[in-house]
């Protein structure tokens, strides 16, 4: 098998999405934690980044262009996470006299705004995506988070900008 063809680093890639996704809902489901709206908007991009790399891996264009399309997608899901997870590192960081107040939950922002609104008043978060309910070594579940995804969007950027054999 080799390692560095563009549909193992696919496979990989969906695979990572799973254990990941497999993770966050073990936490969420055995160990009761709820996940934030940071971490929902996390895991949006996690299961982009999966969904491309899925078809990458099922199709395995032979067209290089068509590989760097599918990776540039799945790049963009990853980068998403890896932001809202450095956004949720930066709140968790904050002072506590400058963390934002919780506002409604993220279903009442989803009914009564437009999708524009509730972007933005997720993204610029809420008192309960600063709190720490796990950590593991120290570290909160963000950080971890956005290492996990970091990694994975290194693999991304470099399965986007590497050489690939040319095409006939």
């Amino acid at each position: 098998m080799n390692w560095g063809s563009y549909r193992v680093v696919s496979g990989f890639l969906f695979l990572a999405c799973v254990v990941g996704m497999a993770f966050a809902l073990f936490l969420e489901h055995n160990n009761g934690l709820e996940p934030c709206p940071l971490c929902i908007f996390q895991r949006v991009g996690l299961m982009a980044m999966g969904l491309f790399a899925l078809i990458a891996f099922l199709h395995n264009p032979k067209s290089n262009a068509l590989k760097r399309i599918y990776t540039l997608l799945a790049t963009a899901g990853i980068g998403w996470s890896v932001g809202v997870a450095a956004r949720q590192v930066w709140l968790q960081h904050l002072p506590k006299d400058q963390v934002p107040s919780c506002g409604p939950g993220l279903d009442y922002l989803v009914d009564a705004l437009p999708m524009q609104t509730v972007l933005k008043e997720v993204l610029s978060g809420s008192g309960e995506c600063a709190v720490v309910d796990w950590t593991f070594l120290g570290q909160s579940l963000a950080v971890w988070s956005l290492v996990f995804f970091s990694f994975l969007a290194i693999i991304c950027l470099w399965q986007l900008f590497r050489k690939y054999p040319a095409t006939a």
